[in-house]
């Protein structure tokens, strides 16, 4: 992870327009996440575009649900960062208009890196997938970067 470039400072610059939580994207899934102290979490019902095989939510969307709730846990936790790897877990397919609940945290940070976990759960709290990533700081800050 040397060689990766470095991103600019500006972490503000087009986020309204962020394709999982801008506000401003008129094909965004519009997440708005909310934060416990511990854990981020969001709610979603995915709908007839987020399908890949008809009637199943298509499952890079679902690892955009993930993906995000990591990358808010770690700026949270104080940190900007980028995703350098993620392994997903499906454990079982997930219908159109089903309700969602996704989740994420931090379970370690160093100077460079943070490793964090997400889960994706129906209303019921059936776990339909679950995620780990190891991302790459950028930015590191006392307060972090959030737009609302």
């Amino acid at each position: 992870m040397t060689n990766w470039p470095r991103p600019p400072a500006n972490t503000t610059k087009e986020s309204d327009k962020c394709f999982v939580c801008g506000p401003k994207n008129p094909i965004g899934l519009k997440l708005n996440f909310s934060w416990d102290g511990q854990e981020v979490k969001a709610n979603f019902t995915p709908g007839e575009y987020h399908q890949g095989w008809a009637g199943l939510v298509h499952g890079g969307i679902m690892n955009c649900l993930l993906d995000e709730a990591m990358s808010y846990a770690a700026l949270y936790s104080g940190v900007n960062s980028l995703t350098a790897r993620m392994q997903t877990r499906f454990k079982r397919s997930l219908p159109i208009d089903e309700p969602l609940t996704v989740t994420g945290s931090v379970t370690r940070k160093t100077r460079r890196l943070v490793e964090t976990k997400a889960e994706l759960k129906l209303a019921d709290g059936t776990l339909v997938a679950e995620s780990t990533a190891t991302m790459f700081i950028f930015l590191s800050e006392r307060e972090p970067r959030v737009n609302a």
